[in-house]
């Protein structure tokens, strides 16, 4: 039976790439997110290239609702290999840490906090029987690099960036790879650049393929043996 990858957040950039890469190599897809239009339209695009996928409708914000939906997964495709979580929330802004408020910080902490936590101890026993599993996610540079005027949420991404390295060097003699790709560039092609496009602002940041991000994730999964990349470097 070929392996799956599970991309949370399976937008038009990273996530499509993502399963794009995967794909390739002969992964079987399921993709979450919240709108049924656009998981339609790419499911139907990785079936014209020859990549089997599904599409899984989540409000990731939703901690309670993880293992309903791994266990959708499963029902679907018998297993779950690699989970690639990297979703996309109109608050992602950036923003003073002193115009930062408890509000702020709370509202993002289910989607890039809770909700993954969740979806490792969902998927976790399946990977500890087998001996092999890996987790990717994606965060943003400041979250490594704290940067005066640019905080906003990146204290939620420094605390799962925490919990990563602990969990990865827990499992790691288990077969279990942790990894994460902190990004500190506009990703092309995706919501966000949107979002910036529309508005006319400039982040600062350059401007990333992802189909390079992508490479970058097959190279940490295939490779194993480092929990963090910062890209561009």
């Amino acid at each position: 039976m070929s392996k799956v990858i599970a991309v949370f957040g399976a937008g038009t950039g990273l996530g499509s790439s993502v399963a794009r890469r995967f794909g390739r190599e002969g992964f079987r897809v399921a993709l979450v997110a919240r709108r049924r239009p656009r998981l339609d339209a790419l499911v139907e695009q990785l079936a014209a290239e020859g990549i089997e996928a599904a599409g899984f409708t989540a409000d990731l914000s939703r901690p309670a609702e993880v293992p309903a939906l791994i266990a959708s997964i499963r029902d679907r495709f018998g297993r779950i290999d690699v989970i690639e979580y990297g979703p996309f929330s109109a608050d992602q802004g950036f923003g003073p840490a002193a115009q930062t408020d408890a509000a702020l910080l709370e509202q993002g902490l289910p989607m890039f906090l809770l909700t993954p936590v969740e979806v490792v101890r969902a998927v976790l026993p399946e990977w500890t029987e087998r001996g092999d599993g890996a987790f990717l996610l994606t965060s943003g540079v400041t979250a490594v690099h704290p940067v005066p005027g640019l905080s906003g949420l990146a204290p939620v991404g420094a605390a799962i960036r925490n919990y990563l390295y602990s969990l990865h060097g827990e499992l790691a003699e288990a077969g279990i790879y942790v990894g994460t790709l902190a990004v500190g560039a506009t990703i092309a092609r995706s919501e966000m650049s949107a979002l910036v496009a529309d508005s006319g602002a400039s982040t600062g940041f350059p401007v990333v393929d992802p189909d390079d991000l992508a490479e970058q994730y097959w190279d940490m999964y295939t490779t194993r043996h480092q929990v963090e990349r910062i890209h561009p470097a």
